[in-house]
């Protein structure tokens, strides 16, 4: 963890951070001690709406992109090498002091660090539980300009961004669902958990939907979103659809939730998706969803639902419909 590494750097290992001024720290874990780091000074930068709040509810400063010019900025690695890189060049480019680097092996510090040392003299590294920090101090935007990555149109003509999910093209489990979406589907409808917007923009192919309601956690999802459903009955939310308040009751609900923060499956996230469907729809609303064939679902859906059928899939993903919400009162 950022934690250990960032005590060992300041007291000895060699890093300076400056004495005055704001520190951008991008995405750091939602579990991080930030300590040696004063808060006033902080402004961290997330864009997936949990970890936003949480970080706000520890009084930090929160913006889900930079806006301004920094004193220094440290850069948590994200699993994404396009988006790791991305975020690097952001802070080089907003940074007018240090830049810190730090992450876990798994996410790839290892590599980062060889590709900018071939570029940039690097300080450091400090190497300390499974993870690694290292620095540069000199102005480096120009040295990183071709790491720069935003949103962009794929081969099919969907706007995605990096570190994104299913940045590269349409998810399998998605394309399942939308084979398996009823052509009567109407009403109130809300994708939870929308992403860039593949789903919503099928279900809007449905002329009997009065308005789609797409939430979605991921900030850079969503504007992705805006840009492939123009559709004027769609309406969107930045918000954690676990906690998604909606404006009245839906009568559909359509869902390919996440199952992972990290690297192992938590079913549980999806279990949360199920329960927050049984609480948004009517008393006689539908929910249409997607998963992998090998997580435990359907004992939260017959907990949540009168009536669940299985649809079919293939042999990694299985379709659900479920009705008539036990828990449908708030």
């Amino acid at each position: 963890m950022i934690d250990a590494r960032m005590q060992l750097a300041l007291n000895g290992g060699g890093l300076d951070l400056p004495d005055e001024g704001r520190i951008a720290v991008f995405q750091p874990p939602v579990d991080a001690d930030l300590e040696g780091l004063p808060v006033e000074r902080c402004l961290i930068i997330h864009d997936f709406k949990p970890y936003f709040d949480a970080w706000a509810a520890r009084g930090y400063d929160v913006a889900h992109s930079t806006k301004d010019r920094y004193a220094a900025a440290i850069v948590c690695l994200p699993r994404s090498k396009v988006e790791a890189r991305a975020l690097i060049a952001e802070a080089c480019a907003v940074s007018d002091g240090v830049v810190v680097i730090d992450g876990q092996k798994t996410d790839g510090a290892d590599s980062i660090l060889r590709e900018m040392r071939a570029r940039v003299t690097v300080k450091g590294p400090v190497s300390k539980a499974h993870g690694k920090m290292f620095w540069i101090t000199a102005p480096a935007a120009d040295f990183f300009a071709d790491w720069v990555a935003g949103p962009s149109q794929t081969e099919g003509g969907f706007w995605t961004a990096p570190g994104v999910f299913s940045a590269d093209g349409v998810d399998l489990a998605s394309a399942l669902l939308v084979e398996a979406l009823p052509e009567k589907l109407s009403g109130e409808v809300a994708d939870l958990g929308a992403g860039w917007g593949f789903l919503s923009a099928h279900i809007l192919s449905r002329p009997k939907v009065q308005t789609l309601h797409l939430v979605e956690a991921g900030h850079m999802a969503l504007e992705c979103a805006r840009h492939n459903v123009t559709d004027q009955r769609a309406r969107f939310y930045w918000d954690d659809a676990v906690t998604w308040e909606p404006p009245h009751r839906m009568d559909a609900v359509v869902m390919n939730p996440p199952f992972h923060t990290g690297r192992a499956a938590e079913p549980r996230i999806g279990q949360a998706f199920v329960a927050t469907a049984a609480r948004i729809l009517s008393g006689h609303g539908d929910l249409w969803m997607v998963a992998n064939r090998h997580l435990p679902y359907e004992a939260e859906l017959n907990k949540r639902f009168s009536f669940v059928e299985e649809l079919g899939g293939d042999a990694r993903f299985k379709l659900f419909h479920a009705a008539r919400p036990t828990r449908a009162r708030r």
